[in-house]
């Protein structure tokens, strides 16, 4: 079985590569950043949790993945809290609300390759990308949190991609119809909090690229060809 593992966390090199996080700029952006983290957490809780009504076998083991996701939720809840930022909810669940119509969506109809794409590749690559660019620029109270947290999600990626791996050639076609109708919503997210980001010292084209690699890699661990990835990044990035 290939793993993908978590890189270890970079290493800032000087104080002058962090923000000022006392900033009202920075807590103003932090607020909606924060809440798209915490609102992430929660939807993962939720979608692992439903995905044991497709998967029963795996019922437990996601289970316990579900609870991963909601000590995330708390471990960034509290990051909020430590440099005295209230998280803009609202904007986080309209934020999530493309991604979480289409999951419910596939749901309903029993799609749980779909299901699968959506939570375990799309939203953990999400994650991967945005926790890796964030550590080097965090606060020391939401690094320690956010590098723990990192290493779970590589887990939850290992999982949707190990049985997407087992169940491929039954997968394949869903997966191309499932990636062509979300991956434009990964990049619309990444577009839609691009200016906050950047006001936390996380550039847009990182955040893109860390992205890719992630969720590329873990096509072709599941079984696509070189051809096939860049065909589906292509159709689905294309603007």
């Amino acid at each position: 079985m290939t793993t993908l593992n978590a890189p270890e966390a970079a290493v800032v090199e000087g104080l002058d590569a962090l923000p000022d996080f006392t900033t009202e700029a920075y807590k103003d952006a932090y607020s909606r950043i924060n809440a798209i983290v915490i609102e992430g957490e929660q939807e993962a809780h939720d979608n692992y949790i439903s995905l044991g009504s497709l998967i029963p076998d795996q019922k437990d083991e996601l289970a316990k993945l579900a609870r991963m996701e909601m000590k995330h939720m708390k471990g960034f809840t509290s990051c909020g809290r430590n440099l005295g930022v209230e998280a803009d909810m609202v904007f986080a669940k309209k934020f999530f609300e493309p991604l979480h119509g289409n999951f419910q969506a596939a749901l309903k109809e029993g799609k749980v390759v779909t299901c699968l794409l959506i939570q375990a590749l799309l939203i953990e690559a999400f994650a991967i990308s945005a926790y890796h660019i964030y550590i080097p620029v965090a606060d020391p109270f939401a690094r320690k949190i956010t590098e723990g947290v990192v290493k779970d999600e590589y887990t939850h990626l290992n999982y949707g991609q190990e049985w997407l791996k087992a169940n491929f050639e039954a997968s394949k076609d869903e997966l191309f119809e499932a990636n062509k109708a979300n991956l434009p919503l990964i990049r619309s997210m990444l577009e839609e909090v691009a200016s906050d980001a950047a006001v936390l010292h996380m550039e847009k084209e990182d955040l893109i690229e860390d992205f890719l690699i992630a969720y590329q890699e873990a096509l072709g661990e599941i079984g696509f060809t070189s051809r096939d990835i860049a065909r589906m990044a292509a159709a689905a990035l294309a603007v």
